[in-house]
Formats: C-alpha cells, structure tokens, sequence
C-alpha cells in the first residue's frame, strides 16, 4: 500500500509563506492602484510600488518574528514549569497522563499502562505532546516564520511593481488589478495544494477580499486626485 500523505508537516512555514506572498500582491497593487488612480505620472506609481515592498516585508519579518518568539516564549515557559512538576510530583503527573488517555478511549488498566510506558520512555515529551499540545510539528521556530514572511512578501510585491514599470499608464489601474488577482488566485491555488486543501475555496476567498481591499484603495485615489486637480 502506499503511505498516507499529510500536509500538516509543513502548516508553519505555508502559512508565513502564503501570508507574506498575498499580502506582498496585495499592499503593493493597492499602493499603485492608489496613486495611479490619483495621478498621471509612471514615477510616483513605481516610488510607491517599491517603497511598499522594502516597507513591507520589514515589517511582516518582524511582526512574524515577534509573534512567534512570544508563541515560543509561553511553550518554553510551560515546559519548564511542567519539569518541575514531574521532578516534584511524578505520581500525580503519571496520573494526569492516565486520565488524558482515558479521555481518549482507553480503558482505565491499558490508559495507565500506556502513562507508565511513555513516561519510562520520557516523560516531558509525552507531557509536551499529549497535555500541552507541543510537538515537532507544530512547535514554533520564529527565524523561520519570519524569514518565510518576509522573503515571501518581497516575491508577491515585485509581481506589481513589473506591473507598475511596464503596464501602459492610462491602464495602470486595471492592469494592477488584474494582475494582481491573477497572482492572489495563483499563489492560493499553490498553497492550497501544498497544503492538500480544496483550492476553489481558497481562491474565491482571495479574489473576493483582494478585489474589496483593491476597490477601497483606488476610490480612496480617485478622491484625492479629484480634490487636489
């Protein structure tokens, strides 16, 4: 038989990836959106587009840094804290354990069993993974998180600033738009395979908020550029 694929392996970095991507196409099309719909020059559309990417990815980095480091912080803190109980109280921990498996199905010998086996075997692991929910998978790595984000931002947001050095002026607006959506409903196709998801789902969700987000942004241009002509 062949072996089962699972995708929630690589859950961390898709998501970082994914969100750095979108919002790199997202932020930096609605920045040209935003200024070509008030002006009518390449310059400020280009200056914008690429003031967006250098800004942006710095600050998805950190942001993602920083929210993961805090994420590890509180998994390291309850993992100190749970080695000291166990080193405390190892009788009142095997049971905790015990009570976790019957909780799940297993009768109450083969529960207790199961505590004693994995707790002979290590006990904070077992603790880390059945109690606390910490795992390998699913333990947070914050360089990797914001190396994804960041690098991920910088790949979506030069897609529209091409669009913004090429595309011809008097359909700067729409062409950002279209190929921004493009790339959106791309690059959610790709996550949503990789992550063995349905894509329909995931594309429909990113069209129809890039197109809400995009829509704001060029009205809010327009507006302006109305004002100040």
């Amino acid at each position: 038989m062949d072996a089962e694929k699972h995708y929630n392996i690589k859950s961390g970095w898709i998501r970082a990836a994914v969100l750095g991507a979108n919002d790199g196409i997202l932020s930096t099309s609605s920045l040209a959106i935003g200024i070509a719909a008030a002006g009518s020059a390449r310059q400020p559309v280009v200056l914008a587009a690429l003031a967006g990417i250098v800004a942006g990815a710095l600050s998805m980095a950190a942001g993602e840094y920083v929210s993961v480091s805090s994420q590890s912080d509180i998994e390291q803190s309850d993992l100190a804290r749970e080695k000291q109980e166990l080193a405390a109280m190892p009788e009142a921990e095997l049971e905790e354990l015990a009570a976790i498996y019957r909780n799940r199905g297993l009768d109450e010998s083969l529960a207790k069993q199961v505590a004693i086996q994995l707790t002979a075997h290590d006990a904070l692991a077992a603790h880390a993974r059945d109690e606390l929910g910490i795992n390998e998978i699913t333990q947070a790595r914050p360089m990797q998180a914001a190396f994804a984000s960041g690098a991920s931002f910088i790949c979506g947001g030069v897609l529209p600033l091409l669009v913004a050095l090429f595309a011809p002026l008097p359909q700067m607006v729409i062409s950002q738009y279209v190929f921004a959506i493009g790339f959106m409903a791309l690059s959610a196709f790709v996550a949503a395979k990789a992550g063995g998801s349905p894509a329909g789902k995931a594309v429909t969700r990113i069209c129809f908020w890039g197109t809400v987000a995009m829509g704001v942004t060029a009205l809010v241009g327009y507006l302006f550029g109305v004002q100040t002509a």
